[in-house]
């Protein structure tokens, strides 16, 4: 009989919480912060059983920090959205299922904050946490029962589960279905944070997410300088906080100086890594050149957009716009 050898034995499959775009909104836990844990878990591949957004942080992310996502563990339920829709617009015709509905918005309002409150890895995979995460979802259920009301939770969950059974490695779910899966995987454990912290890959990206994201109360000149000062890294390349730099200069008016940075980011193209850059770059370019008066050359950049292997839909959606009519930059 063949014994066990002594010392810690890993669980074939680890679950890592996934918050989806709410990552570019968490300085402690970002995309950065992702990369640097997977790292620390010694995993160069992901399976992905998060949900089918293309332009998800982390396909940017993750490849460009060398992992590779492993796709095929998540179905289409855009159905179980229509089915969802049709049940809500039933209920609102009743005084009771709108007592229903309201509940069910006070247990999706409970997550909402949870998941938008100061978070780092430790506290969202802290079991008192994943605990209030599983109360509100407890919630939902018994406001509108499992089937169109949950979308088809408890089959989802089952089916998913399924899917990943066999498997071994580190698996990216959703943070809300976390707590579920983990009792439908008894083989699945959390991931090891001993000895985890955020470093600079995960600072790096908080600034370059800070950016992107400016609000009217925000002192703009420090910003610039923090990201002046940085060199950048492969998760959120020097290029990219270029780019960030131009949305500053965008934001108080001055075209000349969002040109000028824009026009460096995109000289500091070097790869297809991280996949969405290059399309969000050459985009905005387009638009300021357009702003500019350079209908020609704006034209022109926004035909790049269009020729990439990938870019994500926000691009494409600028670029295709910036083809039909000049844009215009509106300040308010």
């Amino acid at each position: 009989m063949s014994s066990i050898p002594p010392g810690p034995h890993p669980a074939p499959l680890t679950l890592l919480p996934d918050l989806g775009d709410l990552l570019r909104l968490h300085p402690q836990f970002n995309a950065g912060t992702v990369a640097e844990l997977l790292a620390h878990l010694g995993a160069r591949e992901v399976l992905w059983a998060s949900g089918p957004d293309e332009d998800h942080p982390l396909r940017d992310a993750l490849p460009a920090a060398g992992v590779s996502l492993r796709d095929g563990f998540s179905a289409d339920w855009a159905w179980a959205d229509a089915e969802h829709g049709q049940l809500t617009g039933f209920l609102n015709q009743y005084p009771q299922g709108r007592e229903r509905l309201q509940q069910a918005q006070q247990a999706d309002a409970a997550l909402a904050e949870l998941v938008t409150a100061p978070l780092d890895a430790a506290r969202a995979l802290h079991p008192d946490f994943l605990a209030e995460v599983q109360a509100t979802r407890d919630a939902l259920r018994a406001a509108l029962d499992e089937g169109p009301g949950t979308r088809w939770r408890e089959r989802r969950l089952t089916e998913l589960a399924a899917r990943l059974a066999d498997q071994r490695g580190v698996a990216l779910v959703p943070l809300d279905d976390l707590p579920d899966l983990l009792a439908r995987l008894p083989g699945a454990a959390l991931p090891d944070l001993s000895g985890f912290q955020a470093g600079e890959v995960s600072r790096v990206r908080a600034l370059a997410d800070r950016a992107w994201q400016l609000r009217e109360e925000d002192d703009l000149n420090p910003l610039l300088a923090a990201l002046r000062r940085e060199t950048g890294d492969r998760v959120t390349p020097r290029a990219e906080l270029d780019a960030a730099a131009a949305s500053i200069y965008l934001a108080v008016g001055d075209l000349e100086g969002a040109r000028t940075e824009l026009e460096r980011a995109a000289h500091g193209l070097t790869d297809d890594l991280p996949r969405s850059l290059a399309g969000l770059v050459l985009a905005r370019l387009g638009q300021v050149r357009d702003a500019l008066g350079d209908r020609e050359l704006a034209q022109r950049t926004y035909r790049a957009v269009l020729a990439l292997s990938y870019a994500p839909g926000v691009a494409r959606d600028a670029a295709q716009a910036g083809l039909r009519e000049p844009f215009i930059l509106a300040l308010t």
